[in-house]
C-alpha cells in the first residue's frame, strides 16, 4: 500500500501514455506502466518517472487478450493494493476502405479498443475503493467520418458510448468515467496515419485546423490530468474535444477564400 495516488495507463511507452506518465510524475503518482513487447522502452519510462519524483513498475501485457488484461491489474494490485486513476490510452486498428476489412481486422479493432476498455474498467472499480477516475482515450474519427478510419472510428465512437454509461452507473461509487478526444496530435501514431499509401499529405489538412498546427503530447497529458484532479470532480460522463477546432470547422475554409474576404485579421477591429 501506498500513500500515493496509483494510476494504470495502458500503452504508456510511448506517445500519449508515457507523457501522461511523466505528467503524474511530477505531482509523486505511482505509475503502473503497461506495455506490449518493448521492455527497454518501458524502463526508459520508468526512469522517467522516478526522475520527476514518482514512483512506478513496468508490466507486460497485451490488453487485446483478456487474460493478459487479468495479469495487468493482477499486478497492480499486489503491487499497490489499489487504484485511483485508470487511463485506458492503447489503441491499434487498420486503416482501410470498408470494402476492403476483413474479419480478422473488425474483431482486432474491437478487441483492443472497446473489450479492453470495457474488462479493463471492471477490474480498475473493483481496486477503486475510496472512488477514482477513469479516462479513455479517443479520436476526432468518432464523430466525424474520412477515409480509411472507419474501423478505429467506429470503436472510438462506441467507446465514447460507454464512458456516458459507466458515468452514470458509477457515480454512486465515486468514479468519475470520461474521456478525451484527439484531433491530430503529433506523435507515432499520426506519422503512421498519415504515411498510409495514398493518403492525403498532411498539410492539407493542417491549413484547414483553425490553430493551424497540430496538437502535441503534453497538451493531451494535461488534458487528461486535469480530468483526474479535483478541480473536474463535478463532471463525468465527458468527452473533451482536443484538436485545435478541427472538428468545427466546415466548408467552405478560411484558406480557401480570396479577397476582400481574405485578408490577416487585426487587432483592434
Amino acid at each position: 500500500m501506498t500513500d500515493r495516488k496509483v494510476a494504470l495507463i495502458t500503452g504508456a511507452s510511448r506517445g500519449i501514455g508515457r507523457r501522461l506518465a511523466v505528467t503524474l510524475a511530477a505531482d509523486g503518482a505511482a505509475i503502473v506502466i503497461n506495455y506490449k513487447k518493448n521492455a527497454d522502452l518501458a524502463d526508459e519510462v520508468r526512469k522517467e518517472v522516478e526522475q520527476a519524483g514518482g514512483q512506478a513498475i513496468t508490466v507486460a501485457a497485451d490488453v487485446e487478450q483478456p487474460e493478459e488484461i487479468d495479469r495487468l491489474f493482477d499486478a497492480a494490485r499486489d503491487e499497490y493494493g489499489r487504484l485511483d486513476y485508470f487511463i485506458c490510452n492503447a489503441a491499434a486498428s487498420s486503416f482501410k476502405n470498408i470494402m476492403d476489412l476483413g474479419v480478422h481486422n473488425l474483431d482486432r479493432s474491437y478487441a483492443m479498443n472497446v473489450r479492453a476498455f470495457v474488462l479493463g474498467t471492471q477490474r480498475a472499480v473493483k481496486l477503486m475503493t475510496g472512488g477514482g477516475r477513469i479516462v479513455a482515450l479517443s479520436s476526432y474519427g468518432s464523430i466525424r467520418a474520412y477515409p480509411t478510419y472507419a474501423n478505429l472510428g467506429a470503436a472510438k465512437a462506441a467507446v465514447e458510448a460507454w464512458i456516458r454509461y459507466m458515468a452514470v452507473e458509477f457515480a454512486p461509487l465515486g468514479i468519475n468515467v470520461n474521456g478525451v478526444n484527439g484531433g491530430l496530435i503529433d506523435s507515432d501514431s499520426l506519422e503512421y496515419f498519415y504515411n498510409v499509401p495514398g493518403m492525403a499529405p498532411m498539410d492539407t489538412v493542417l491549413r484547414k485546423i483553425p490553430k493551424g498546427r497540430p496538437g502535441t503530447l503534453q497538451e493531451v497529458a494535461d488534458t487528461i490530468a486535469f480530468l483526474l484532479s479535483p478541480g473536474s470532480e463535478y463532471i463525468t460522463g465527458q468527452t473533451i474535444v482536443v484538436d485545435g477546432g478541427l472538428s468545427i470547422v466546415a466548408p467552405p475554409f478560411g484558406e480557401d477564400l480570396t479577397p476582400p474576404l481574405a485578408r490577416p485579421l487585426a487587432f483592434g477591429e
